[in-house]
């Protein structure tokens, strides 16, 4: 199998499978260095074609995911969904005793139900914490928060010490995010951008049936169920098709 990575409308996609991108993070979780883990799909790619900050922040990721059917058929690699992968780390951190972080969702409800469920399957895994986050903005395409409140969120993560860090402020400004903040947080050594996964996770969203997720009707699913997202979905569909048949890939 061939392992190099592709580039995708500017943006790097590594060639893996789900062990190795595992072996990966483990890699990650034994070195003194902090890793950043990132899972572009169609939509940030099309974002990254207008926003070059996003697109050199996702070409700095040490890991970066394929999660997308669309991208996947494109750039010919393995599709590991964000939701799924943060699960398999999961499992991971409970096998070699890590500790996790959950950041995100704007929903105390949500990451504490996220709490619950992640504590039924993994019941030896060792949750640090948990936070729904703070108020973020992209304001030209530059990151805005209350820096006192974002200081103050940093001073609990650095406290709770935690090995793993998952960020879900949504793409574009979970990846800011970590990128801006990572070196604030010596004891993490992996910070991973999961989007809407603490919502599936914690039962507040359904996800679209497997069959639908294999065969990349996964986009109708959303759109049937949250037709308030049909911007989302024209960009991660449309959009992206017309940038795979109008313009060059790499």
């Amino acid at each position: 199998m061939n392992t190099d990575p592709t580039t995708i409308f500017g943006v790097r996609i590594d060639n893996v499978l789900k062990q190795q991108a595992l072996n990966k993070v483990l890699a990650f979780l034994g070195s003194d260095q902090q890793h950043k883990i990132f899972t572009p799909n169609p939509e940030m790619l099309v974002d990254a074609q207008k926003d070059e900050y996003f697109k050199k922040i996702l070409n700095e990721g040490d890991l970066n995911l394929c999660d997308g059917f669309g991208l996947s058929l494109l750039s010919r690699t393995k599709r590991i969904t964000g939701v799924d992968f943060m699960l398999d780390i999961c499992k991971l951190a409970e096998e070699k005793n890590k500790s996790v972080y959950f950041l995100g969702s704007g929903n105390r409800e949500v990451v504490e139900g996220l709490k619950r469920n992640i504590q039924k399957q993994f019941s030896n895994l060792t949750i640090a914490g948990i936070h729904p986050g703070h108020q973020l903005q992209i304001t030209n395409y530059k990151l805005q928060s209350n820096k006192e409140e974002n200081n103050q969120l940093i001073a609990d993560i650095v406290m709770a010490q935690p090995d793993i860090l998952f960020v879900a402020f949504g793409h574009g400004k979970q990846e800011k995010w970590i990128y801006e903040n990572l070196k604030d947080l010596p004891g993490v050594k992996v910070a991973m951008g999961v989007g809407g996964a603490f919502d599936f996770v914690s039962g507040n969203k359904k996800r679209a049936p497997k069959w639908m997720r294999v065969i990349g009707l996964e986009w109708l699913y959303r759109l049937i169920h949250e037709p308030n997202n049909l911007g989302r979905i024209w960009k991660a569909t449309v959009i992206f098709i017309y940038y795979f048949c109008c313009k060059k890939v790499h």
